[in-house]
C-alpha cells in the first residue's frame, strides 16, 4: 500500500468511527458504495478523485483531512524490517524511519556504511540541518569544505544546504541515526 492510500484508509476509518457511523451510514451520506468504502478502509482500493470528493462532501470534511498523515500516538520502527530507501551494494544502506511528510519539518534516517564505503548526498536546500549520532564505528563527514570525524556515541550537527559526503574509513561497519531538520518556517 502506498503512502497516500495508507493515509486515506486510516483517516477514513478514524473519521467514520469518531462520528459513530457504520459503513452503511457513510455510504448513504456520501453516495459511495459500502463495498468501495470497505475496500478503501482496507487499503485495497485506489479511489478516484471523484470518489474522494464524494466522501469529503458527504462527511463534511476538508479534503486535506483525508490525505494528511494520520495521527500516531506512538510508532516503533525497526529499520532492518523495512526496505532501504537507498542502497548501493557494498557501500551503504539508508532507511527512512520517519518521512518528512509526517511533520513537514523533520525526517529521521538510519544509515549503515560498509568499511571503505562512501555515501554522497546532495544539498537539501536552504535552512536545512542534520543532526547525526553514531551508534557503531567512526564516521567522517565532509561538507562546506570542513571534514569532521564522529566517534561512537558522539552527536554532530551541520548545515546541509550543500552536497555532503559520509565516509567509513575504518574496518568495521558504521551505523548512525540522522535527524534532518527543515527550519525554513521556524523562528
Amino acid at each position: 500500500m502506498d503512502y497516500l492510500s495508507y493515509n486515506v484508509a486510516v483517516n477514513l476509518k478514524q473519521i467514520r468511527q469518531s462520528k459513530g457511523m457504520s459503513l452503511g451510514e457513510v455510504a448513504e451520506q456520501t453516495g459511495v458504495s459500502k463495498s468501495m468504502l470497505a475496500q478503501i478502509e482496507k487499503g485495497t482500493a485506489n479511489p478516484s478523485l471523484g470518489v474522494l470528493g464524494k466522501i469529503t462532501s458527504g462527511l463534511r470534511i476538508e479534503f486535506q483531512t483525508l490525505i494528511d498523515p494520520p495521527r500516531e500516538d506512538f510508532c516503533l520502527v525497526n529499520p532492518k524490517e523495512i526496505i532501504p530507501t537507498k542502497e548501493l551494494e557494498g557501500q551503504y544502506k539508508v532507511w527512512t524511519c520517519f518521512p518528512y511528510e509526517d511533520s513537514h519539518s523533520v525526517e529521521v534516517y538510519r544509515i549503515d556504511i560498509e568499511p571503505g564505503g562512501v555515501y554522497m548526498s546532495g544539498s537539501h536546500g536552504e535552512k536545512t540541518r542534520e543532526y547525526i549520532t553514531v551508534t557503531e564505528g567512526v564516521l567522517t563527514i565532509e561538507c562546506h569544505g570542513h571534514t569532521q570525524t564522529i566517534n561512537k556515541d558522539q552527536v554532530y550537527k551541520f548545515e546541509t544546504d550543500q552536497a555532503h559526503i559520509y565516509r567509513n574509513e575504518g574496518a568495521e561497519m558504521v551505523s548512525c541515526t540522522c535527524f534532518f531538520l527543515d527550519y525554513t518556517g521556524l523562528r
